[in-house]
């Protein structure tokens, strides 16, 4: 089993380096590193301080730390979705040599749970209980804590893992976790004295006393989470490479494309990608739902009222579907390059129907916003000002990956396809779609004040959507200048 652990841990570096994104990704991993080096400051920081801050004469400061680690573990959680990705993208290869699938998952899930992710909150616990614990319990008490803490970071690990394979396969499981941590809120807030609060406490102190009970609950508990994401793994890979569930077919063939040539059909085969396989299909439940709730905290809360959050949230609104899809343009693409590349100028069509479909979908972020229009919160010219700046500058920016792009996407495998971070240039991009927008914003506002600084963003706007054809026929002949080299790196990219 150690053999084939360490064999396994091998291939996955080698299966990197010799990946063609390879050296793309080099700049998005010294950018985590530098980000890694920077948040683990913070922890260190915030430890610190709370060890004096949380000291009070009625209770201990890892009492009221402890009673917290709920909320730490909830933040953890969500954390987990950009950062962490569910690990059965690696069972596919072997399943062709006579190793067994359930003994690949239990790899798999054992290199999960020991992920220097789960070590990243010691950061934290560690100088806090240097501080706080050391007078009471020596560094006996430190180092069982400070285990404890690790331990209950594996376990949400493996929970982690459990409700993303589950939304990855079915969208509606999202209710699982919103579910579990409601129930737990109302819990904690609603009744005088919370229970969870209680338990948590005791957790934390069983911990710091080196109570072999708690840490054996604890492991049960990992190992429990862990065989339900074995079984459930193995279940949802078989379903899918045996394509167990591909029956259900939409048969509209979306007949008032036809009036628009051959963009309109260009842009029939884009939405029937869009809605008839697994990936897209679920990349556009996430990207609806999460502008869905956006809009609504917006409109009904003062949660984001402050006007910083407003405008961070009406550009991520508009510019949710470009990100989703945008970022990786023409990844999907690559699984049939070649027959696209048969026909004269396809790809300049294709990428002009891109355009136009999402340009489109604009309305849909557009029309979620109108609550809040309505109830004052953002004024109408700043709502039409950043649709047009997406669709005309945050898309300008997108299409111009379409050069660079040369990695395809898997269409269909959501559980074994592949999950790689973005490249050097998309992190660049995906990051300066949010962050340069607001920054040319806010400076332009102190001169400008609101209402010009819209006016600015809308003139803009409009100018690169009037432009568009330019700009997207100079992508399609940087795009041939590099397309075999491009070709080669799809074919080399697909999923077997």
């Amino acid at each position: 089993m150690i053999h084939l652990f360490n064999e396994l841990r091998k291939h996955g570096k080698l299966a990197a380096k010799r990946h063609p994104m390879y050296d793309k990704n080099k700049f998005g991993k010294y950018m985590m590193y530098i980000m890694t080096i920077f948040w683990a400051g913070y922890l260190i920081f915030f430890g610190t301080t709370f060890a004096y801050a949380l000291d009070t004469d009625n209770m201990e400061a890892y009492h009221l730390l402890n009673g917290a680690l709920i909320f730490i573990m909830a933040i953890d959680f969500l954390l987990r979705f950009p950062f962490q990705k569910t690990p059965t993208q690696e069972v596919k290869p072997y399943l062709l040599l006579p190793v067994k699938r359930n003994r690949i998952i239990d790899f798999l899930l054992i290199r999960s749970g020991l992920n220097g992710f789960n070590l990243f909150w010691l950061f934290l616990f560690v100088p806090f209980a240097i501080i706080s614990i050391t007078r009471y319990y020596g560094v006996t008490g430190v180092i069982t804590y400070c285990l404890g803490i690790w331990l209950l970071m594996v376990f949400n690990n493996y929970w982690y893992l459990f409700c993303r394979t589950l939304i990855s396969e079915r969208i509606w499981w999202v209710a699982l976790p919103l579910t579990v941590y409601g129930a737990l809120a109302a819990a904690i807030f609603i009744p005088d004295k919370s229970l969870v609060t209680n338990f948590f406490m005791n957790v934390g102190e069983g911990y710091i006393e080196g109570n072999i009970w708690i840490f054996f609950i604890t492991l049960v508990a990992i190992a429990l989470f862990w065989l339900i994401n074995r079984m459930l793994m193995s279940s949802l890979i078989y379903n899918e490479l045996n394509k167990v569930e591909d029956t259900k077919i939409n048969a509209s063939e979306y007949k008032f494309f036809e009036r628009y040539g051959e963009i309109g059909e260009y842009m029939r085969l884009e939405l029937k990608m869009l809605l008839r396989n697994k990936t897209c299909k679920h990349s556009l439940r996430m990207a609806i739902i999460i502008v869905i709730a956006f809009s609504c905290i917006l409109a009904f809360t003062e949660l984001y009222d402050g006007k910083s959050m407003k405008n961070f949230i009406i550009v991520y609104n508009f510019a949710i579907f470009g990100i989703m899809f945008l970022l990786n343009i023409m990844g999907y693409e690559g699984n049939y390059m070649d027959g696209l590349m048969s026909r004269k100028e396809s790809i300049y069509t294709i990428l002009r129907a891109k355009y136009t479909l999402y340009s489109v979908a604009i309305i849909i972020p557009f029309v979620l916003t109108i609550p809040a229009i309505v109830m004052g919160k953002i004024p109408f010219l700043t709502a039409i000002s950043w649709a047009f700046f997406t669709i005309g500058v945050i898309y300008f920016a997108l299409f111009q990956l379409a050069v660079y792009n040369n990695k395809s996407t898997p269409l269909n495998a959501k559980i074994t396809g592949r999950q790689n971070s973005g490249t050097g240039l998309q992190n660049i991009i995906s990051m300066a779609t949010f962050g340069i927008p607001l920054f040319v914003y806010f400076t332009l506002q102190l001169w400008l004040g609101e209402t010009g600084t819209s006016w600015i963003l809308f003139i803009v706007g409009l100018t690169f959507v009037l432009t568009s054809r330019w700009w997207i026929k100079n992508v399609y002949n940087r795009f041939m200048k590099r397309r075999y080299k491009n070709m080669e790196d799809f074919r080399s990219s697909r999923e077997r």
